[in-house]
Protein backbone atom coordinates (compact mmCIF):
# COMPACT_ATOMS: atom_id res chain seq x y z
CA UNK A 1 0.00 0.00 0.00
CA UNK A 2 1.06 3.44 -1.15
CA UNK A 3 0.51 6.96 0.82
CA UNK A 4 1.45 10.16 -0.99
CA UNK A 5 0.77 11.87 -4.16
CA UNK A 6 1.62 11.53 -8.03
CA UNK A 7 1.92 14.59 -10.26
CA UNK A 8 0.52 13.28 -13.43
CA UNK A 9 0.46 15.32 -16.63
CA UNK A 10 -2.87 14.23 -18.64
CA UNK A 11 -2.57 14.20 -22.15
CA UNK A 12 -6.10 15.29 -24.37
CA UNK A 13 -8.47 12.77 -25.16
CA UNK A 14 -8.98 10.83 -22.25
CA UNK A 15 -11.23 11.57 -18.67
CA UNK A 16 -9.95 11.57 -15.71
CA UNK A 17 -10.78 8.96 -14.32
CA UNK A 18 -9.35 7.04 -17.10
CA UNK A 19 -6.24 8.56 -15.52
CA UNK A 20 -7.36 6.41 -12.55
CA UNK A 21 -7.80 3.27 -14.35
CA UNK A 22 -4.81 3.47 -16.09
CA UNK A 23 -2.49 3.92 -12.85
CA UNK A 24 -4.45 0.87 -10.88
CA UNK A 25 -2.31 -1.73 -12.38
CA UNK A 26 0.59 -0.53 -10.87
CA UNK A 27 -1.03 -1.07 -6.89
CA UNK A 28 -2.29 -3.53 -4.84
CA UNK A 29 -6.59 -4.36 -5.32
CA UNK A 30 -6.83 -2.56 -1.76
CA UNK A 31 -4.85 0.47 -2.38
CA UNK A 32 -6.94 3.67 -2.23
CA UNK A 33 -6.56 6.08 -5.17
CA UNK A 34 -7.98 9.56 -6.08
CA UNK A 35 -7.72 12.75 -8.28
CA UNK A 36 -7.67 16.04 -6.48
CA UNK A 37 -9.72 18.15 -9.24
CA UNK A 38 -11.23 16.67 -12.57
CA UNK A 39 -10.01 17.79 -16.35
CA UNK A 40 -12.47 17.83 -19.74
CA UNK A 41 -10.99 14.97 -21.86
CA UNK A 42 -10.70 18.03 -24.22
CA UNK A 43 -7.91 19.69 -21.52
CA UNK A 44 -4.64 18.45 -20.83
CA UNK A 45 -2.35 19.37 -17.76
CA UNK A 46 -1.91 18.75 -14.68
CA UNK A 47 -3.79 16.40 -11.93
CA UNK A 48 -2.79 15.49 -8.70
CA UNK A 49 -3.36 11.68 -7.80
CA UNK A 50 -3.76 10.78 -3.96
CA UNK A 51 -2.74 8.13 -3.16
CA UNK A 52 -3.72 6.01 0.62
CA UNK A 53 -4.14 8.16 3.62
CA UNK A 54 -3.51 11.20 0.79
CA UNK A 55 -7.40 10.76 -0.27
CA UNK A 56 -8.07 12.78 3.36
CA UNK A 57 -6.33 16.01 1.33
CA UNK A 58 -9.28 16.44 -1.06
CA UNK A 59 -10.51 19.39 0.67
CA UNK A 60 -7.19 21.02 1.56
CA UNK A 61 -6.51 20.34 -2.66
CA UNK A 62 -9.65 22.33 -3.71
CA UNK A 63 -8.62 25.08 -1.69
CA UNK A 64 -5.85 26.00 -3.89
CA UNK A 65 -5.84 28.58 -6.80
CA UNK A 66 -5.90 27.07 -10.28
CA UNK A 67 -3.80 28.28 -13.03
CA UNK A 68 -4.89 27.90 -16.87
CA UNK A 69 -3.91 28.61 -20.36
CA UNK A 70 -6.57 29.01 -22.39
CA UNK A 71 -6.25 29.36 -26.50
CA UNK A 72 -9.61 30.08 -28.11
CA UNK A 73 -11.19 31.91 -31.58
CA UNK A 74 -13.69 33.94 -32.05
CA UNK A 75 -16.80 33.18 -34.87
CA UNK A 76 -18.77 30.60 -33.67
CA UNK A 77 -20.28 28.33 -30.46
CA UNK A 78 -20.37 25.09 -30.09
CA UNK A 79 -22.70 23.16 -28.04
CA UNK A 80 -19.57 21.87 -25.77
CA UNK A 81 -18.21 25.29 -25.38
CA UNK A 82 -14.65 23.49 -26.98
CA UNK A 83 -13.74 22.68 -30.83
CA UNK A 84 -14.84 18.68 -29.85
CA UNK A 85 -18.98 19.97 -30.07
CA UNK A 86 -21.16 20.89 -33.06
CA UNK A 87 -20.98 24.47 -33.88
CA UNK A 88 -24.68 25.87 -32.59
CA UNK A 89 -23.71 29.76 -33.20
CA UNK A 90 -22.18 31.95 -35.72
CA UNK A 91 -20.76 35.03 -35.42
CA UNK A 92 -18.87 37.86 -38.55
CA UNK A 93 -17.87 40.41 -35.84
CA UNK A 94 -14.54 41.64 -35.60
CA UNK A 95 -13.21 41.90 -31.97
CA UNK A 96 -9.75 44.24 -31.73
CA UNK A 97 -7.08 43.64 -28.90
CA UNK A 98 -7.77 46.77 -27.05
CA UNK A 99 -12.08 46.02 -27.13
CA UNK A 100 -11.37 42.62 -25.95
CA UNK A 101 -8.47 43.32 -23.09
CA UNK A 102 -11.36 46.13 -21.95
CA UNK A 103 -14.14 43.66 -20.55
CA UNK A 104 -11.36 41.04 -18.89
CA UNK A 105 -11.76 43.40 -15.74
CA UNK A 106 -16.22 42.26 -15.72
CA UNK A 107 -14.76 38.61 -15.42
CA UNK A 108 -12.24 39.12 -12.64
CA UNK A 109 -13.28 38.67 -8.47
CA UNK A 110 -16.16 37.20 -7.63
CA UNK A 111 -18.60 36.02 -10.64
CA UNK A 112 -21.46 34.39 -11.53
CA UNK A 113 -21.21 31.64 -13.86
CA UNK A 114 -23.22 28.54 -15.27
CA UNK A 115 -21.44 25.60 -16.07
CA UNK A 116 -21.66 23.77 -19.41
CA UNK A 117 -24.55 21.09 -20.07
CA UNK A 118 -21.06 18.87 -21.56
CA UNK A 119 -19.92 18.70 -17.72
CA UNK A 120 -19.59 16.74 -14.84
CA UNK A 121 -21.71 18.04 -13.04
CA UNK A 122 -24.35 16.08 -11.42
CA UNK A 123 -28.32 16.83 -12.38
CA UNK A 124 -30.60 13.92 -10.17
CA UNK A 125 -27.30 11.80 -9.77
CA UNK A 126 -26.57 11.50 -13.57
CA UNK A 127 -23.61 13.67 -15.15
CA UNK A 128 -24.71 16.46 -17.26
CA UNK A 129 -22.49 15.51 -20.04
CA UNK A 130 -24.83 11.77 -20.18
CA UNK A 131 -28.26 13.56 -20.31
CA UNK A 132 -27.27 16.46 -22.96
CA UNK A 133 -25.74 13.85 -25.22
CA UNK A 134 -29.27 11.81 -25.03
CA UNK A 135 -30.65 15.06 -25.82
CA UNK A 136 -32.41 15.75 -22.84
CA UNK A 137 -33.00 18.83 -21.30
CA UNK A 138 -30.16 19.60 -18.78
CA UNK A 139 -30.77 23.01 -16.21
CA UNK A 140 -27.71 23.79 -14.27
CA UNK A 141 -27.98 26.68 -12.09
CA UNK A 142 -25.27 29.69 -11.78
CA UNK A 143 -22.57 29.27 -9.08
CA UNK A 144 -20.14 31.43 -7.67
CA UNK A 145 -16.42 31.31 -8.08
CA UNK A 146 -13.68 33.29 -8.12
CA UNK A 147 -11.39 34.47 -11.08
CA UNK A 148 -8.12 35.81 -8.80
CA UNK A 149 -6.48 37.00 -12.18
CA UNK A 150 -7.30 37.01 -16.15
CA UNK A 151 -4.46 37.97 -18.54
CA UNK A 152 -4.48 38.78 -22.53
CA UNK A 153 -1.35 36.49 -23.28
CA UNK A 154 -1.42 36.68 -27.31
CA UNK A 155 -4.21 38.10 -29.33
CA UNK A 156 -3.93 37.48 -33.33
CA UNK A 157 -7.86 37.72 -34.82
CA UNK A 158 -9.84 35.67 -34.42
CA UNK A 159 -7.02 33.92 -32.17
CA UNK A 160 -6.56 35.01 -28.20
CA UNK A 161 -4.80 33.60 -25.71
CA UNK A 162 -5.72 33.92 -21.85
CA UNK A 163 -3.90 32.66 -18.73
CA UNK A 164 -6.42 32.05 -15.78
CA UNK A 165 -5.78 31.47 -11.95
CA UNK A 166 -8.91 31.21 -10.37
CA UNK A 167 -11.04 29.19 -7.83
CA UNK A 168 -12.20 25.25 -7.79
CA UNK A 169 -14.88 24.65 -9.79
CA UNK A 170 -14.54 27.61 -11.78
CA UNK A 171 -14.65 26.76 -15.78
CA UNK A 172 -12.63 27.83 -17.74
CA UNK A 173 -14.88 27.06 -21.22
CA UNK A 174 -17.59 28.87 -19.85
CA UNK A 175 -15.72 31.64 -19.09
CA UNK A 176 -14.43 32.39 -23.00
CA UNK A 177 -18.28 31.88 -24.06
CA UNK A 178 -19.26 34.66 -21.69
CA UNK A 179 -16.55 37.08 -22.50
CA UNK A 180 -17.00 36.43 -26.01
CA UNK A 181 -21.10 37.13 -25.36
CA UNK A 182 -20.35 40.28 -23.45
CA UNK A 183 -18.51 41.12 -26.97
CA UNK A 184 -21.61 40.65 -29.01
CA UNK A 185 -20.08 37.63 -30.40
CA UNK A 186 -19.17 33.96 -30.45
CA UNK A 187 -16.10 32.13 -29.52
CA UNK A 188 -14.87 28.60 -28.51
CA UNK A 189 -11.76 27.07 -26.69
CA UNK A 190 -9.42 25.15 -28.98
CA UNK A 191 -6.76 24.56 -26.33
CA UNK A 192 -6.68 23.97 -22.57
CA UNK A 193 -4.15 23.70 -19.60
CA UNK A 194 -3.63 23.09 -16.41
CA UNK A 195 -0.41 24.83 -15.44
CA UNK A 196 -0.58 24.86 -11.87
CA UNK A 197 -2.15 23.83 -8.78
CA UNK A 198 -1.64 25.93 -5.48
CA UNK A 199 2.45 25.23 -5.15
CA UNK A 200 2.40 22.16 -7.55
CA UNK A 201 3.40 22.76 -11.13
CA UNK A 202 3.09 21.08 -14.32
CA UNK A 203 6.56 21.17 -14.47
CA UNK A 204 7.25 18.17 -12.40
CA UNK A 205 4.36 16.11 -13.99
CA UNK A 206 4.99 12.51 -15.31
CA UNK A 207 3.83 11.41 -17.90
CA UNK A 208 0.64 9.32 -17.46
CA UNK A 209 2.79 5.53 -19.18
CA UNK A 210 6.05 6.22 -17.27
CA UNK A 211 5.65 6.57 -13.62
CA UNK A 212 8.08 5.46 -11.51
CA UNK A 213 6.58 4.81 -7.89
CA UNK A 214 9.73 4.53 -6.15
CA UNK A 215 11.00 8.10 -7.73
CA UNK A 216 7.90 9.75 -8.18
CA UNK A 217 5.48 9.54 -5.21
CA UNK A 218 5.88 12.69 -2.85
CA UNK A 219 5.67 12.71 0.98
CA UNK A 220 2.65 14.47 2.32
CA UNK A 221 1.66 15.99 5.51
CA UNK A 222 -2.05 16.40 6.80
Amino acid sequence: MVDGILLIDKPRGITSYDVIRRLKPLFEKKQKIGHAGTLDPFATGLMIIMLGKATKLFDDFQKKSKFYKVVAEFGYETDTYDITGKKVYESKKDIGKEELKKVLGNFTGEIFQKPPVFSAKRVNGKRAYDLARKKQEVNLASKKVNVYSLELEDFDFPRFELKVECSSGTYIRSLVVDIARELGAFATSTELCRERIGEYSLDDAVNIDAVNLKKDVRSFHL
